[in-house]
């Protein structure tokens, strides 16, 4: 399982910084249903990235019965990778340049006025179907597979710890919520803020070095 763990602990990163997700807890807890929202999103996000990786575990786990690495495998990363960058290309490309601010996403106007129930399935939105978050998790999916063939329990577990690590993000405003009380709405507010503004440039530069690391590993297996 180590290995296993060890080969998705990178992108496990990348989908733990992804700002927006971030930003979205953090807009939800300054709302009246803070806590029923945040900790519904917290739901929706961890089922539907487990669920999105199990799906891709059991996937390749079918099409490699055995303790080989097939040739396949290896060009799967290195097609991922490139996914990658080209996503990396194209969230720099769209950053914004000097003071002027990003455009904000018509979901995030409509979070004061959500509900658990829908505060749950932006989670999984933005978990698992989020195009940078989808990309990331089946790369990851995929590192777990790679790495523990033929041994489903093992995979499944590794995923496990591959899902609470990119929760992490989405956790910590809920613990600074939790334990700063009156005091969290100003740290939570700057950070916000200034996630909003370099989501673009945090998300090109993780998606590069991670996109780059597929390749890499592709190549290696090759």
């Amino acid at each position: 399982m180590g290995s296993a763990i060890g080969q998705s602990l990178p992108v496990a990163v990348g989908v733990l910084i992804s700002p927006l997700p971030i930003v979205a807890v953090v807009l939800m807890l300054v709302t009246p249903r803070a806590k029923a929202n945040a900790f519904s999103f917290l739901v929706g996000w961890l089922v539907a990235i487990y669920v999105l990786g199990t799906i891709v575990v059991l996937v390749a786990g079918a099409a490699t019965p055995s303790d080989d690495k097939p040739g396949w495998v290896a060009w799967v990363k290195i097609v991922l990778g490139v996914l990658l960058l080209l996503v990396a290309f194209r969230q720099w490309s769209g950053r914004p340049r000097g003071d002027a601010e990003p455009p904000t996403p018509k979901w995030m106007q409509a979070i004061d006025s959500m509900k658990p129930p829908a505060a749950a399935g932006l989670g999984a939105l933005l978990g698992a179907v989020n195009p940078k978050n989808l990309l990331l998790v089946v790369s990851g999916a995929a590192a777990i597979s790679a790495a523990a063939p033929g041994s489903t329990g093992t995979q499944l577990g590794a995923l496990a710890v591959f899902t609470v690590i990119a929760s992490l993000g989405v956790i910590a405003p809920v613990v600074v919520y939790l334990s700063l009380g009156d005091r969290a709405g100003k740290v939570l507010d700057e950070l916000k803020t200034w996630m909003i503004h370099n989501n673009a440039v945090i998300m090109a530069v993780l998606l590069l070095v991670i996109g780059f690391k597929m390749i890499g590993d592709g190549i290696t297996a090759i």
